[in-house]
Parts: structure tokens; C-alpha cells; sequence
């Protein structure tokens, strides 16, 4: 009886946070890519902007102003997404780079994994357990339950 063969992925979502284990997940996905000769679509998530809180003692602290902040984070995410694309140029695969803003990144993730048509996503997890987790909540574990596709999580 002949063995059949696993999901052939076309297209798959990779969302970095920057982390040493982001870019080892993109790592992997881009090999996964390579060998099914699908593409990747390399996100990163940003916080929408939050104006600096009066502090009672000394006023206003300085913070960045709107525009400052949306420099400041579009630069990050292109630096961080820069090294998603380089690593898959290098592995001969095809690479688009987004940049959403959204206060909840697992929604972000899902809701591009679904408007840029992906079939699988690639993500990092932090391994938080116990009361961290419950606390910080976990993006990824959020993902694999909201998700419409299969999501390979790496450690």
C-alpha cells in the first residue's frame, strides 16, 4: 500500500518579533518553503501608538510623539523583516514583507494568514509556563486556536 503524502504548502505566514527564536522559526519555515517550493510572507505586528500618561509628581514625561514612534517602529520592523527576506533570497525563495498594527499580534497573524491566502504558519514560541504564561498570555497558543490553518510551532 503506497504511503500518502502530507500537505504540500503554497504559501506560508512567518511573524517575527525580531527574537533569536523568531528568526530560527523563519529559519525553518524558509527550508520547509524551499523544499515544497512554496513562498513566505514575513510579518511583523506593531503596537498602535499610546500617548505618554501624566506623572503626577513631575508633569508629562517625555515620550515620542505620534509621528516618532511610527519612524521608530516601521524602521525596527523593516530591520527585522530586512533579515527574513536576506535568508530567503539566500535560500532561493520568494519573500513578501508586512507591517500591521494591531494592540492583539495573534489576531494580526490570523487575520493575514487569511487575507494573503496562506495555507500553513510558521511561528516561534517562548516556551512561558505557569503563572508567566497566564499573566502575559501566550500569542502563539492564541494562534493555534483561532488559526483556519496548520500552524508548525518551534522552539
Amino acid at each position: 500500500m503506497p504511503l500518502t503524502k502530507g500537505p504540500v504548502f503554497r504559501h506560508i505566514l512567518v511573524p517575527t518579533d525580531g527574537s533569536d527564536l523568531s528568526d530560527r522559526a523563519a529559519s525553518t519555515a524558509l527550508a520547509l518553503a524551499k523544499s515544497m517550493g512554496a513562498r513566505v510572507t514575513a510579518l511583523h505586528v506593531v503596537p498602535p501608538y499610546a500617548p505618554p500618561l501624566p506623572v503626577m509628581e513631575v508633569g508629562f514625561t517625555y515620550a515620542m510623539t505620534e509621528d516618532e514612534y511610527e519612524r521608530a517602529v516601521r524602521t525596527q520592523a523593516g530591520e527585522m523583516l530586512a533579515r527574513v527576506a536576506e535568508q530567503a533570497a539566500q535560500s532561493g525563495v520568494d519573500c513578501d514583507t508586512r507591517v500591521v498594527t494591531d494592540p492583539a499580534p495573534w489576531n494580526a497573524i490570523v487575520d493575514e494568514a487569511r487575507k494573503s491566502g496562506c495555507d500553513a504558519v510558521v511561528m516561534a514560541s517562548h516556551g512561558r509556563r505557569g503563572l508567566a504564561a497566564l499573566v502575559l498570555g501566550s500569542e502563539t497558543q492564541k494562534v493555534l486556536t483561532h488559526a483556519s490553518v496548520p500552524v508548525l510551532v518551534t522552539r
